[in-house]
């Protein structure tokens, strides 16, 4: 049998061979850490559907950001649970909301690390849903403006980016002007453009104590079966000023990641989301899978597919694997 003069394995037999044709390179500078801050001090809070992460108070909060720091991850972001909620979600852009509070304190004690916050009112709704309810409905122009009152009070407080995820039509552009017009034209927008109506956020909910009291959020989360869609909805945020956009979740659309990717050539974000980081979790804790191989498995494909950046739980554990 004549074999072809070409054998791609003779560049597999070896370790340093293989690194050196590697393709594709993931570093703990290409993950960034989500975050819960709650009310409350010396508050370390386990979520049980996510292990390793934590409801944390202030305090607990700033200690988390200086290992992240240490392990050479360079940013966070940054999710609330309120002291109080309400119809319209007013914690979520008081100037003394706990988000808001969480960003002075970590400006003022961490030294060189990006602080990113969300941008949504599902967190602090008594509702749960991520913008304001009429008739049972969630109204959206009426929602941009709390929207964009948020991403200001963040931008106040010296948030260095926000992160709109509440995928209202026009939000960014609302956000955008609000910034713009209170001298913040430097502050970027990351915008979840692409963010799917999955059945992958269940233990975030648990986590942020945000899951909706009625119906569910497919009237403005994106339908999964949906891939052009993905694309307007990318091209409408650019147009209305978005620095950055996000795919969400990461792993089940890592091909609207890539055509993102194709199609903008602008960087993109990719959330791996609690639901993909619990059933690593979950099985390796059975013996089923190797938890630190998947996870490096995972994050490369979503790097792989085209991703810039990835938020994901997996931030630390993945971090000193790389030696960051």
């Amino acid at each position: 049998m004549k074999f072809p003069e070409y054998r791609p394995r003779r560049l597999r037999k070896n370790e340093i061979f293989r690194r050196m044709i590697r393709e594709t390179h993931l570093g703990p500078e290409d993950l960034i850490l989500p975050l819960f801050v709650c009310p409350g001090k010396s508050v370390r809070k386990p979520i049980l559907s996510m292990p390793g992460n934590f409801q944390l108070s202030i305090d607990q909060l700033i200690e988390e950001v200086k290992e992240a720091k240490s392990l050479g991850i360079p940013g966070v972001i940054l999710f609330g649970i309120p002291e109080k909620k309400d119809e319209v979600g007013s914690q979520g852009y008081a100037e003394d909301g706990i988000v808001q509070r969480a960003i002075r304190s970590v400006k003022e004690k961490v030294d060189g690390i990006l602080v990113m916050t969300d941008v949504c009112l599902c967190e602090y709704t008594s509702h749960g849903h991520c913008g304001v309810v009429k008739d049972g409905d969630v109204v959206n122009d009426d929602t941009l403006e709390l929207l964009a009152r948020q991403a200001l009070s963040h931008a106040k407080a010296g948030a260095d980016m926000v992160a709109p995820s509440d995928m209202m039509d026009g939000r960014v552009g609302a956000i955008r002007d609000a910034l713009d017009g209170n001298g913040f034209q430097d502050t970027p927008i990351m915008a979840y453009a692409a963010k799917y109506a999955s059945s992958f956020y269940g233990p975030f909910r648990e986590a942020a104590e945000s899951p909706p009291q009625f119906g569910d959020r497919k009237s403005y989360q994106m339908d999964p079966a949906n891939g052009d869609e993905a694309l307007r909805e990318v091209r409408l945020d650019l147009e209305e000023g978005a620095d950055m956009v996000m795919v969400k979740p990461a792993l089940p659309y890592l091909d609207i990641i890539y055509r993102v990717k194709q199609a903008f050539n602008i960087p993109v974000a990719a959330y791996n989301v609690s639901g993909e980081f619990a059933l690593v979790k979950a099985a390796a804790q059975q013996g089923w899978v190797d938890g630190e191989l998947v996870m490096m498995e995972v994050l490369t494909s979503i790097k792989r597919a085209g991703a810039d950046v990835i938020l994901t739980y997996f931030a630390k554990d993945a971090a000193r694997r790389l030696g960051g």
